[in-house]
């Protein structure tokens, strides 16, 4: 019986071995796809040199830390049941490899290893960044079933040589050995295991409990002395200029201009940059879209993930506020939803007065093309400008207009795909400017060139189309990028960043070239510092802005220290004058943003990072930016009782408010109103553009019979979101169970001019339409009459 035992241990022990090393293999392997995936797109100069060396032994390291951290439960669970601890540990493993190829497939795709980034997504975040289909990033899961067919294979496999795994032990000594040894190694985020990267910085994102000591109630907080050092620049007239802000989506220093590596693509904003003011050593404060509008547009801290993702918004100053506090009408557009990052959210806290996002455009309107999972991010850049355009209307006023592309924004589909394609190619064969390396990416690329192309046609047609109206003589157009696309190679960490900026307009006297270095946060107080000086504007006696202003020096300089937010949750690069200091390492900044490492004393450049950051995270966490005084525009929070606190967190999980509005859905169908209502409430303070939740609103009150009420909520959704077939499906079940029938006959021209085809909605407006010919009440307009009439007789 003891011989029997133990046969049964060696056996199992030989069984643990052998799935680590099948493990290791099969990491092997997924790093044979990133680096083939790499080298297709351009990214990487050849498959199999140092760098996947590297992430072999980083993969050796992690696997035998893997294997030290379930010795110790394989062994109890085989204790337990012989043949229970394989097949556990089987399992897991199993679980880490399909992780890691989806970590990788996101490599590959945006070129940044997931990191503490992921605990400010929802789990729809996630499976959107991880699990979306798309050209690269799809293939890891196809090939999910391929690795673990590989890995239970290469399991099976060794078993035919076990006798040259046994001369391994002592097995633990001989792990503890390899992960010691690894962690002296190059680690960088291409040759790094993805999940190692991925726990790394959650652990030390959760332990990093920066502390700041504040010597003065609001440290950002200072008297507003603006110096003007934009007026000169312009023959202002008597007038306030309009102002057009134009945020394009991925637009990075690299894609503009003569010198730019991957130029010739955006002919009509390299035009602009001979007729603007053109900095060309810009900065963005943030390496992903969430950051652009609070730095732009408030000059703003950033938070631990972003300011928009902060869950009370504090008392802020912003360019939207302080305009509209001087008889500004603001406006912001957009082809994408406004509540993504809970962008409406901050919008609205500054009193927008006109908002228009993918709810709000007609049928006429054609969305962008839908990606292999179907769905579409929203509108692209050209329905975009024409939709602003028809909107736009009074000139009576001075405007301040912020418009943010998409069409730029993977999955890089843009309208008539085949002629920008092929204009792609005509410039690949008809230009010299291009090394070969430069030829490969572009041309495996090609779809996101097509993308720039389309959007630099956009932008050209709205500009044209705005010559034309009376105002343009005295606007000033503000062009950037919100940040450098993500899936073309970048030559450092900085490039992520280099963004151009340009201020194009009638009024400007000379074109010009500024060299020095700026940010997005040195925006507002320049902008204001020039209206102020000109014209009657009021400005807060005091400002917290986190920027200084332009720098207006013709040639390369850095004068700014100017903190960078790469991910959410990821504040570890800081530009502190001609330095660079990130993730650890130090480099001189050069002309074009190139970079010099230096093997120099890193403590002050870690000091000014570590103060920064104690400083950005008190002034978010006790809302200490400015005080309630400066305030322009107070927005009243929803006050809910503790009581209703806590059921409304019982129903919630904090992120997820479709989950929300599907549980106040069916509280309002088991008849519970009120809770419905309530819940309701809540989204409406958290997600005000959250169209259902409006609209359930309405048919509760109408359920309740309070047509008046019900009416008066759906009105405005209407108004706000004229082509929503469900909004007009409410209305129509509102005005017939109030017998309001000859309400609908107004309903109808909407109805009409919105281009709403919906059975549903057929059925409803005839039903109404029938009541009031029987009652003979109908309208006594026969065009109205007869365009029911053909209407209601439609087969949809």
């Amino acid at each position: 019986m003891e011989v029997k035992v133990d046969v049964l241990r060696k056996a199992t022990l030989r069984g643990y071995t052998r799935l680590m090393l099948a493990y290791l293999f099969c990491l092997v392997l997924i790093s044979v796809y990133q680096y083939i995936a790499l080298y297709l797109k351009g990214v990487t100069d050849s498959i199999f040199g140092m760098s996947f060396f590297l992430a072999v032994i980083h993969h050796i390291g992690f696997s035998a830390l893997i294997a030290l951290l379930l010795v110790i439960p394989y062994r109890l669970l085989e204790h337990l049941k012989p043949r229970l601890g394989i097949k556990s540990i089987f399992g897991v493993v199993v679980l880490l490899l399909v992780v890691e190829a989806l970590l990788v497939g996101y490599y590959t795709r945006t070129y940044i290893p997931m990191g503490a980034d992921l605990l400010s997504y929802s789990l729809q975040d996630v499976y959107t960044a991880i699990l979306k289909t798309s050209r690269y990033g799809v293939l890891p899961v196809i090939t999910l079933g391929f690795i673990i067919l590989a890995f239970y294979s290469f399991f099976k496999f060794t078993g035919s040589f076990y006798h040259y795994i046994s001369k391994m032990f002592p097995f633990t000594i001989v792990l503890m050995s390899l992960f010691l040894t690894t962690l002296f190694t190059e680690r960088k985020p291409i040759n790094d295991n993805k999940i190692q990267h991925l726990v790394y910085h959650l652990i030390t994102t959760s332990l990093d409990k920066t502390t700041y000591i504040a010597t003065t109630k609001f440290p950002l907080l200072q008297p507003n002395k603006p110096e003007d050092v934009l007026g000169a620049y312009f023959n202002l007239q008597e007038e306030a200029p309009n102002l057009v802000f134009i945020i394009v989506e991925g637009l990075g220093q690299d894609f503009v201009g003569n010198e730019a590596e991957f130029g010739g693509f955006t002919p009509f904003i390299d035009e602009l940059t001979q007729k603007s003011l053109y900095f060309d050593h810009f900065l963005s404060n943030t390496g992903r879209s969430f950051g652009v509008v609070p730095s732009l547009l408030g000059s703003l801290p950033f938070g631990k993930s972003g300011f928009l993702d902060v869950q009370e918004m504090p008392n802020k100053l912003t360019l939207f506020g302080v305009l509209k506090d001087n008889g500004y009408h603001t406006s912001f557009y957009t082809g994408a939803n406004s509540s993504f990052d809970h962008l409406d959210q901050f919008l609205r806290s500054e009193r927008v007065d006109v908002i228009i996002d993918k709810s709000k455009y007609e049928r006429i309107y054609n969305l962008q093309p839908a990606d292999a999972a179907g769905a579409s991010w929203g509108y692209p850049d050209k329905e975009l400008f024409e939709k602003a355009l028809s909107v736009h209307k009074s000139d009576h006023t001075p405007r301040l207009d912020v418009f943010t592309t998409l069409t730029t924004h993977e999955p890089y589909l843009t309208p008539n795909q085949e002629y920008y394609d092929t204009k792609v190619g005509r410039i690949l064969d008809n230009s010299e400017r291009y090394d070969s390396r430069t030829q490969k990416i572009i041309s495996k690329n090609r779809a996101i060139f097509s993308c720039l192309l389309y959007g630099d046609d956009a932008l050209q047609n709205f500009m044209t189309a705005y010559q034309e109206k009376p105002s343009y003589s005295n606007t000033i157009f503000i062009i950037t990028g919100d940040h450098r696309l993500v899936p073309i190679p970048q030559h450092n960490t900085l490039t992520r960043y280099h963004v151009p900026l340009l201020f194009f307009s009638p009024m400007l006297k000379d074109p010009k070239k500024i060299s020095a270095v700026s940010s997005h946060v040195d925006v507002v107080p320049s902008v204001l510092a020039m209206l102020a000086a000109n014209y009657a504007i009021d400005l807060p006696r005091e400002t917290a802005w986190l920027g200084s202003g332009l720098d207006m020096h013709s040639t390369f300089r850095i004068v700014k220290n100017i903190p960078l937010l790469r991910n959410k949750n990821e504040l570890n690069d800081y530009v502190a004058q001609d330095k660079y200091y990130t993730n650890g390492d130090l480099f001189r900044i050069k002309k074009n943003m190139e970079l010099e490492e230096l093997v120099a004393d890193k403590g002050p450049y870690e000091k000014l990072l570590h103060d920064f950051k104690g400083l950005n995270n008190y002034v978010i966490a006790e809302n200490k930016i400015v005080p309630a005084e400066l305030v322009l525009h107070k927005v009243q929070p929803e006050n809910f009782t503790k009581e209703e606190t806590v059921w409304i967190n019982s129903q919630f999980n904090g992120r997820d408010f479709d989950n929300a509005y599907e549980t106040a859905k069916q509280l309002a169908f088991d008849g519970d109103y009120d809770k419905a209502l309530l819940l309701l409430k809540f989204i409406a303070s958290k997600v005000p553009s959250h169209i259902d939740a409006k609209i359930l609103k309405g048919r509760i009150h109408a359920w309740r019979k309070d047509f008046k009420t019900a009416s008066v909520v759906l009105e405005a959704c209407l108004k706000t979101n004229p082509n929503y077939d469900d909004i007009y499906l409410a209305m129509l079940d509102v005005y017939f169970w109030s017998n309001e029938n000859e309400k609908v006959l107004l309903l109808f021209e909407k109805i009409q001019d919105n281009k709403i085809k919906n059975i549903e909605v057929t059925k409803k407006v005839k039903r109404s339409y029938q009541i009031l010919q029987d009652k003979g009440k109908e309208s006594n307009t026969l065009i109205v009459n007869a365009a029911i009439e053909a209407f209601t007789a439609s087969e949809i």
